[in-house]
């Protein structure tokens, strides 16, 4: 599969308002691409279309205005999500369901509502943005950990389907990285972190590439071998000198203010 081209490709990013996403955004300018940005909170930018990624209905309206204002997409980047942390026992219903919504349907309703165009012109590529969350299970995101397993899964399959298309799909798979996603746990250490800018590299390395998975950084894609072959009372003795309870033990002032965007957001579903 040859490398897209991305100078005057047109590009969807989701959760583009902030972090990771606008980070992505940027790089996709940078390199010559038509960037439609979407959000659920645009932050004030009238250039960030309002965008719930939950809602089937409120995706299927960004798309149409990207389609009517470009004609086509050529890459979408399904960025949103949502990360809550604490003891499963602890979390509210209603923030596990909106946690599932947003990391799962949400790159549903994207890939749905973007990959007929795509098929129809033989061209296009999909980036997932799951998280090694999607590989390595951690106390304190149970259910982040299902939804990003979900994403890396549901990507794998979907790239299958989509074998001598013309269409590809890849999944980016994150370790924490420095967004509000992860304010109030303790980063470093032994423990790999990122920058928003490494993790668009990685989506725009992907469009090169076409593979199905990128780690960030790239040596965590070994992870898999490195499980497999330590015997698991020496990797979970590793993973507790890492520190990868972090989850649990959180800075919750320093985290008020997310929790109060995703609390708040979880609530406006309820009815």
């Amino acid at each position: 599969m040859k490398p897209l081209d991305l100078n005057g490709a047109v590009v969807v990013v989701t959760g583009a308002a902030r972090g990771i996403g606008q980070a992505t955004a940027e790089a996709f300018t940078t390199a010559g691409a038509t960037v439609h940005r979407g959000d659920l909170d645009p932050a004030g930018d009238p250039t960030v279309h309002p965008l719930d990624v939950t809602s089937r209905a409120s995706f299927a309206a960004f798309i149409d205005t990207v389609l009517a204002k470009s004609g086509h997409i050529d890459v979408l980047v399904n960025n949103a999500g949502v990360m809550p942390l604490g003891a499963f026992l602890d979390e509210p219903d209603e923030i596990s369901r909106a946690t599932m919504d947003v990391n799962v349907w949400g790159l549903i309703h994207g890939m749905r509502l973007v990959l007929p165009g795509m098929l129809d012109r033989h061209h296009g590529h999909i980036v997932n943005i799951a998280s090694m969350a999607g590989k390595i299970p951690f106390p304190g995101m149970a259910v982040y950990n299902a939804s990003k397993y979900a994403a890396v899964g549901l990507t794998a399959a979907v790239r299958r389907e989509l074998h001598n298309t013309g269409v590809t799909a890849s999944a980016v798979l994150p370790s924490a990285v420095r967004t509000s996603l992860s304010s109030g746990v303790r980063l470093g250490g032994l423990l790999p972190t990122a920058d928003p800018t490494d993790v668009a590299a990685a989506v725009l390395r992907t469009c090169r590439t076409r593979q199905p998975e990128l780690a960030v950084p790239r040596w965590l894609g070994a992870w898999k071998t490195l499980d497999g072959l330590v015997p698991s009372r020496l990797m979970s003795q590793a993973r507790r000198l890492a520190g990868d309870d972090r989850g649990l033990r959180l800075d919750t002032a320093s985290r008020t203010e997310y929790v109060q965007r995703i609390t708040g957001f979880a609530e406006s579903r309820k009815d």
